[in-house]
Parts: structure tokens; C-alpha cells; sequence
């Protein structure tokens, strides 16, 4: 098993039992979801979780093909995706920018 593998299907990935592949689901075992965690279960589970840069990836592929799916891909799509595509540019530019605005405040004294 090759664990640089990128691109192709995930390990547990079987055609027969899971039909069609998506790359919105996460065809590994499943676990309890967060938030039906109590607090005392909340260490057990994150050291369940895998810590490497391919699992890292492999979340933020699904939660993109998720808002694909749900903002993007429909027949019927609103404007929503569009606005959050804009405010999320914005906050970004903001940060990136957050230096060079500073400079510019209104002090009530000099």
C-alpha cells in the first residue's frame, strides 16, 4: 500500500457495498459525531482521529464537495454561494491587509 497515494479511490472504498463513488462521504468507519459527544468522551475521540496531512486533505475535499453539492451543483441554485465566495474574500483580504489598514485609524489624540 503506497501512503503517499494521491488521487484515486479511498482505501475502504468498494464499489459492491457503496455503489456509485462520492466524493462528499467518507467511506471509512464510522464514529460518533461531534456533537453528540458529552465532554469526558471528547479526548478519546479526538486520539481516534487520524493526525496526518492526507486525512487533513481528505476532510477538506469532502467539506468542498459537500458545499458543492449543496450550494453549487443544484438545478435551482440560489445566490448564496456567490455571497459567500464575496465575504469570505473580504475577510481574508482583510487579514492579509490588517497591517497596512491600522495605519490609517481616527485617534481621538495624537
Amino acid at each position: 500500500m503506497d501512503k503517499l497515494k494521491i488521487g484515486g479511490y479511498p482505501d475502504a472504498y468498494d464499489p459492491v457495498e457503496h455503489g456509485p463513488y462520492d466524493p462528499a462521504r467518507f467511506y471509512g468507519k464510522p464514529d460518533t459525531p461531534f456533537l453528540d459527544l458529552k465532554l469526558k468522551d471528547i479526548p478519546a475521540w479526538l486520539g481516534r482521529r487520524e493526525k496526518t496531512p492526507r486525512a487533513f486533505m481528505g476532510a477538506c475535499s469532502r467539506a468542498f464537495w459537500r458545499w458543492q453539492h449543496k450550494y453549487i451543483q443544484p438545478r435551482k441554485g440560489g445566490i448564496a454561494p456567490f455571497f459567500q465566495v464575496t465575504v469570505g474574500s473580504m475577510i481574508f483580504f482583510y487579514i492579509i491587509n490588517r497591517k497596512r489598514i491600522s495605519h490609517h485609524r481616527n485617534y481621538k489624540y495624537h
